[in-house]
Parts: structure tokens; C-alpha cells; sequence
């Protein structure tokens, strides 16, 4: 929203793009955990806790290019603009984290699995657009 009204097309089509990638993995998320409930071995378990890590980062590399857009936003957007900005790092930096940690929930018993590593990295960026975008406050 901030990137159209501030002009920015490329921007805005990108963010429309992530919107979609969004909506495709929160939907595949709502029933990727069912085959672990269902799982009869412990491979079987194992199996589908690595499959249901597959929504969760996809959902946390969008949030975090999410995150790094807002945060480009508040710095060459409207002083009108910027708080919307900012609000869209702050809350794009929480749906990457809290995806980040399903991932890491499920895939703890799999500390070699590169997705572990993804998702901290995905944690970070986003943080650190977070702290661009809503820098703290001088003590």
C-alpha cells in the first residue's frame, strides 16, 4: 500500500507478488502439520515434520523481503507514509521470525538440515530491517 501510494511501481508489484507467495503458504500451512499427527513411525514422523517444514519458510522468505521492502519504504517515502512503513517491518519481522521458528521446531531433530540456517538468516534479515525501519529510540 505504502509503495503505491508513494509511486513506487516496482515496488508495489513486487509486494502484490509476495502478497500471492503469502496467501499460497499460509493456505499450505493449514494442513501441513496433519500428516505428523498422523504418523505411525517414527520415520513416517520424521518424513513429514520435514515437509511441514516447507510452508513455513516459504512464508518466512517472503516475510523477510517483506520486511526489507517496508523498510526501503520508510526511507524514500512520505513523512505521511513512513509510520504505515514502519508498521509493515515491524509486523513482516514477527511473521518471519514466528515461521522461522516452526521451522526450527521442526526440524530440531535434524540439526544438519540447511533449512535451519535459512531460517535464522531470514530472522535476521528482517530484524535488521526492522531496525532500519524503527530505529530505537536515543537514550
Amino acid at each position: 500500500m505504502v509503495a503505491s501510494f508513494a509511486g513506487e511501481g516496482e515496488t508495489a508489484a513486487r509486494g502484490a507478488v509476495l502478497r500471492g507467495e503469502l496467501l499460497d503458504a499460509a493456505e499450505r500451512e493449514l494442513h501441513a502439520y496433519e500428516p505428523v499427527l498422523a504418523a505411525a513411525t517414527d520415520d513416517a514422523r520424521r518424513a513429514a515434520l520435514s515437509a511441514a517444514s516447507d510452508a513455513p519458510l516459504a512464508i518466512a522468505r517472503a516475510a523477510a523481503e517483506v520486511a526489507e521492502l517496508a523498510a526501503a519504504m520508510t526511507e524514500r517515502s512520505k513523512p505521511a507514509l513512513k509510520g504505515d512503513a514502519a508498521a509493515g517491518a515491524l509486523l513482516a519481522e514477527a511473521a518471519t521470525r514466528a515461521a522461522a521458528r516452526l521451522v526450527e521446531i521442526n526440524l530440531r531433530g535434524t540439526p544438519d538440515d540447511s533449512r535451519l540456517a535459512e531460517a535464522a538468516t531470514l530472522s535476521e534479515r528482517a530484524a535488521r530491517a526492522r531496525e532500519a525501519a524503527v530505529p530505537a529510540p536515543a537514550r
